[in-house]
């Protein structure tokens, strides 16, 4: 794939991006990673900026927050709703030279690094360049992505085994992305590495309308745009589809996804 490809790209992405992020789950992690005031701030992936914003927020009085993504249109959202003195955004893909940008006191990344299975590592080593000596790299991703699911059908359980497997070897997908985070920082010879794990997503009963909105764009986009036949169903997607929206609205559905936070200081 070409390394600025993104498998969830569809007119709707930046408003999913809007809709499941929110303030306290963003400003929990935030602390967590240790953003104070002061800081100046990368957010890697930024999007249409609203998790950008909440930690400009964060590090002020004082700090300036740069947010980085190679999507043209996102970035002209982020720059019209976000305008803030020491707030700025930049269309850039950060395989590329990001040097002009300076240095940072911490660099975010949440949710990046599972669009770029076999170039994960080499991301966050260049991106480990902009720090400055004791900065902090928090890194955030989601691990056994859209694999946790109780109540589901055999048929539909192979099913999204079997497309996980194909958005890996020809998406570059990394549903397990979430574990090897840990890896990357103990590989640096990061100081004062740290975990922290939750779920991320726990839906069980009714389903709310953003994680329904959510969950149906994953799959639609995703799983229509992969390459995948499935095979497993006579008619096809669009089988598939009915049968994982009917589960998905089924109040009996058990749904977790686990999200690990991992944060530590580049070596003097």
């Amino acid at each position: 794939m070409p390394k600025n490809s993104y498998l969830m790209e569809n007119d709707f992405e930046s408003l999913r991006m809007e809709v499941k992020t929110k303030k306290q789950n963003i400003e929990k992690q935030a602390l967590w990673a240790g953003v104070l005031p002061g800081m100046r701030i990368a957010d890697i992936g930024c999007g249409p900026g609203k998790t950008t914003n909440i930690l400009h927020q964060m590090v002020q009085p004082g700090g300036q927050t740069v947010g980085v993504d190679f999507s043209e249109d996102r970035i002209r959202r982020a720059k019209s709703r976000y305008v803030d003195d020491g707030l700025s955004f930049y269309c850039l893909d950060i395989h590329d030279d990001l040097s002009d940008l300076g240095k940072f006191d911490l660099i975010w990344m949440r949710f990046v690094l599972e669009y770029y299975r076999s170039s994960a590592f080499k991301i966050v080593r260049h991106l480990a360049d902009l720090l400055n000596p004791g900065g902090i790299l928090c890194l955030i991703d989601l691990d056994q992505n859209c694999l946790n699911h109780y109540g589901i059908s055999p048929k539909l359980s192979a099913t999204m085994k079997g497309l996980m497997e194909h958005l890996s070897k020809y998406k570059d997908f990394d549903p397990l992305a979430g574990r090897k985070l840990y890896s990357y920082l103990y590989d640096m010879n990061f100081k004062n590495i740290d975990i922290h794990l939750e779920p991320h997503h726990l839906i069980f009963g009714e389903i709310n309308d953003v994680d329904y909105f959510n969950w149906e764009k994953k799959v639609l986009v995703a799983g229509k745009g992969s390459g995948y036949v499935f095979s497993e169903y006579d008619g096809g997607f669009e089988e598939f589809y009915a049968e994982f929206a009917a589960f998905f609205r089924n109040p009996r559905r058990f749904t977790y996804t686990p999200i690990i936070c991992c944060k530590g200081k580049k070596p003097s």
